[in-house]
């Protein structure tokens, strides 16, 4: 990839002046997912850790990094506390990054930390998520008469992520195409693909006539999942035992 060891260089930098060690380091959003326009930035996202001695003392201290943001990169990252705080809650963006196709760099102690934390997911807190996701774009970006294609996938994506936790009862894959390619109505496939093709032909800001097929499809899955996500059972574990316990074994590591 053209920019991997500038991003790589960033990391080193990161961990340098920031006196941390980053655990594992990914793309996210649309290159992510597939469908990157040709001037689309690079979302990357680390997971960090401090020194033991920092996690003790009494002064409240910064749980996230912001690096850098420019037109071509935007860096960030978390900490291993607020990361295991949030795998509790099952936060799916955090599944993403644990399964994200483009990983920069990662490490073993990565793989023991989500093997712990992958027993906290929860089908409908995800669900939940993507719903309100995919919901909150239609409404903002699709209902004109033109629109920016790539938003298109900011909310088929979320419905399909919905529909592959309802069969599957997992974290769906990150990659669109590989959401698409299971779950997608088959009468949709083809103009989602012709969708897609355009898009990534298209820059970030170019807008096109809205596609009143998908927007039907989208409606009627909003609805869908709006009542099927409340109908669902809270199968959140409350426990911390697994959490707490990699923890302190990364910390000792």
């Amino acid at each position: 990839m053209k920019y991997k060891n500038l991003i790589l260089q960033k990391l080193n930098e990161i961990e340098a002046a920031e006196h941390v060690k980053i655990l594992h380091a990914v793309e996210s959003g649309s290159r992510a997912w597939g469908f990157a326009s040709p001037d689309s930035d690079y979302d990357v996202r680390f997971i960090y850790i401090r020194p033991q001695n920092d996690y003790l003392q009494l002064q409240p201290r910064q749980d996230f990094i912001d690096w850098e943001l420019n037109e071509t990169l935007d860096i960030n990252g978390w900490d291993l506390s607020k990361t295991l705080q949030h795998f509790h809650k099952s936060n799916a963006t955090l599944f993403e990054w644990a399964n994200a196709p483009i990983v920069y760099y990662t490490t073993p102690q990565w793989q023991k930390i989500y093997a712990a934390a992958a027993h906290y997911f929860s089908c409908k807190s995800s669900m939940y998520h993507y719903y309100g996701t995919a919901r909150k774009n239609y409404h903002e970006h699709l209902t004109k008469d033109l629109v920016k294609y790539k938003k298109y996938f900011y909310v088929l994506r979320p419905i399909l992520a919905c529909r592959w936790i309802e069969q599957k009862a997992c974290p769906p894959p990150v990659l669109f195409q590989e959401l698409a390619d299971e779950v997608l109505a088959p009468e949709l496939k083809d103009v989602v693909r012709q969708l897609l093709e355009a898009k990534m032909q298209m820059s970030e800001s170019e807008k096109a006539p809205r596609i009143d097929a998908l927007n039907a499809y989208i409606v009627k899955e909003l609805a869908y999942y709006k009542e099927a996500i409340a109908a669902m059972h809270d199968d959140r574990t409350a426990d911390w035992g697994a959490l707490n316990d990699i923890f302190i074994q990364t910390l000792e590591q």
